[in-house]
């Protein structure tokens, strides 16, 4: 028994009408019955999905929530899909999932529930505070011989001790043989996370020499955890010791004590620290991992020091630093964000060099930038070299241009996007529509606005 201080789809053409179908008629079928199947992914996906916000808005607010269930006359389409997909929708309502996986469990013969829902529902129960509930749940997997995974029981550990209460969880950590449960990795670093939570050190450190002793070998969550919270507690030092411990011991962490300091500082607040000892590794000849300094750009953007993270990244760039696309993604966002697009477009062409095929996400926001700046044109011949060697752009970045193009007085160019949308089976939002269309008839070119109105009724049906 382990023993702490125990204090505190592209769309179709056909399947448009989806779009402009109202709830409310969506709803009126499921009541009456009609246009319901056995399979509920036959039907069009925005008639499933309405159906799911549907069920989901009913458990979330309605007190007689059987009562409205019943008189929908679902019993055909209830399936663990359904119930998982509502239980999500509805994770910040722990009592109503509760009665609501109930009502599907007892009025619904046909529906058999399978681990993951079960495992939903502990998860749902746990965020919102409702343990008794939670171990009712528990209990009712085990005597159906349904196994909790590591993972859920990482997770309830962890809302057990965000919440203060690190007696339970230490209860719960030692009684997992009574489930069937490994005591992993994951689950120590979920009991290590709750420790550090009511600032018990002693217990948490006492944790990673047990794990040590049953040879369970630390990962990098182990390390960061227990680093963050001293960082948190402004105690570095204490971190820089328990590092440089570990290492004698010969449990080396995947990334190195320097990069873990850095993220405990940045987990911490202590901005200005971080950047000392970025700037003391650069001075040193060393890089940061890639995944701390992306940490740091976020970190650095928020604050607004925009030139200093641009620096920092010319500099590690220059010592070996090796982006994935993710820095590029912060990086070219970043510069485009405040215009330096001479920058955006410097940064993208090294991640062409690196192998990176740009995707919409990259690109965006330089042609967001652009079209900012007024330079519509530049912006136009980008986008159609990005079509040509990035990936193809997506129903998001064609609906930015459509508008910026509008806020541009660029309504011709837009009319064409539009155009193009519908040619690649990517459906304009409504707004776009009309937009476009007013701006037409509103430069006088009442022709094209006519066409594209067309084009819209078209598309929906009409």
């Amino acid at each position: 028994m382990l023993t702490f201080l125990k204090t505190p789809t592209p769309i179709n053409g056909p399947r448009l009408l989806a779009f402009v179908k109202s709830l409310t008629t969506v709803n009126h079928n499921l009541a009456q019955g009609i246009g319901v199947s056995n399979n509920p992914r036959t039907l069009p996906n925005d008639d499933y999905f309405a159906t799911i916000h549907h069920i989901s808005n009913i458990v979330r607010r309605d007190i007689y929530m059987e009562r409205t269930l019943n008189k929908m006359r679902i019993s055909t389409i209830v399936n663990s899909e359904l119930v998982f997909r509502v239980l999500r929708s509805c994770s910040s309502s722990g009592i109503e999932c509760f009665r609501f996986f109930n009502w599907a469990r007892t009025h619904h013969p046909n529906y058999d529930p399978t681990t993951l829902e079960f495992e939903e529902l502990l998860k749902i129960l746990a965020k919102t505070r409702h343990w008794e509930t939670m171990w009712k749940v528990a209990h009712t997997m085990k005597t159906q011989k349904f196994s909790i995974s590591p993972s859920v029981i990482s997770f309830v550990i962890e809302q057990y001790g965000k919440n203060g209460l690190i007696n339970q969880a230490v209860d719960l950590f030692n009684g997992l043989k009574n489930f069937d449960c490994p005591q992993t990795t994951e689950v120590h670093n979920s009991l290590l996370f709750a420790l550090c939570e009511v600032k018990n050190f002693q217990g948490a450190y006492a944790l990673v020499r047990r794990m040590i002793r049953k040879g369970i070998v630390p990962d990098k969550r182990t390390y960061s955890v227990l680093v963050n919270a001293w960082c948190l507690s402004g105690k570095l030092r204490e971190a820089q010791v328990f590092l440089e411990e570990m290492s004698k011991k010969g449990y080396n962490p995947p990334v190195r004590g320097r990069d873990l300091l850095i993220d405990g500082l940045l987990s911490a607040g202590y901005l200005e620290s971080a950047k000392g000892l970025v700037r003391k590794m650069s001075e040193d000849g060393s890089v940061p991992d890639v995944g701390t300094f992306n940490c740091l750009a976020e970190a650095l953007t928020k604050s607004g020091e925009i030139d200093f993270c641009i620096d920092l990244f010319r500099d590690v760039c220059g010592l070996g630093f090796v982006p994935d696309t993710d820095t590029y993604k912060a990086m070219i966002a970043m510069t485009s964000k405040v215009g330096r697009v001479d920058e955006s477009f410097r940064i993208l062409h090294r991640s062409v060099e690196d192998g990176h095929k740009p995707f919409p996400s990259l690109y965006a926001p330089i042609l967001k930038a652009l079209c900012k700046m007024g330079r519509f044109d530049d912006a136009f011949s980008f986008f159609s070299d990005m079509k040509v060697k990035g990936h193809p752009p997506n129903r998001p970045v064609y609906t930015m241009l459509v508008k910026m193009c509008g806020r541009g007085g660029r309504f011709v160019e837009a009319g064409n996007y539009l155009v193009e949308m519908t040619e690649l089976g990517l459906a304009p939002m409504s707004q776009s529509f009309d937009m476009v269309t007013d701006g037409l008839k509103h430069c006088g070119k009442h022709d094209l606005a006519k066409r594209i109105e067309q084009l819209e009724i078209s598309l929906r049906g009409l």
